[in-house]
């Protein structure tokens, strides 16, 4: 009995991983480094907070929620985790310091 083609050969299996293993532990530390701990807290002027893992308290404020800066913060540590160990020559839309340039 004949038995069909498997297909066409995927390269991309050779090709390097998408995301470095330096990349993703970055990434992962930072997850697990900016979780909210505790309990929401409200006082009487109408401030919502948490407490971050990190030891940052975040707040609502006049223009943004809690929420917005929960989603903010977190954001900020993984782009500052991922920052610190991009290759030097990675094309950025942030400039980085002449240190993190190649030769």
């Amino acid at each position: 009995m004949d038995h069909p083609s498997p297909g066409p050969v995927d390269e991309r299996l050779d090709s390097p991983a998408a995301v470095s293993a330096t990349m993703h532990r970055a990434k992962a530390n930072a997850r697990a480094s900016h979780v909210t701990v505790g309990q929401v807290r409200h006082d009487v002027g109408g401030a919502v907070e948490i407490d971050c893992s990190c030891g940052m308290v975040l707040t609502n404020g006049p223009d943004w929620s809690l929420d917005e800066h929960i989603r903010l913060h977190r954001a900020e540590a993984r782009y500052v985790a991922l920052s610190a160990v991009a290759p030097a020559g990675m094309p950025r839309l942030v400039p980085v310091g002449a240190d993190r340039l190649p030769l």
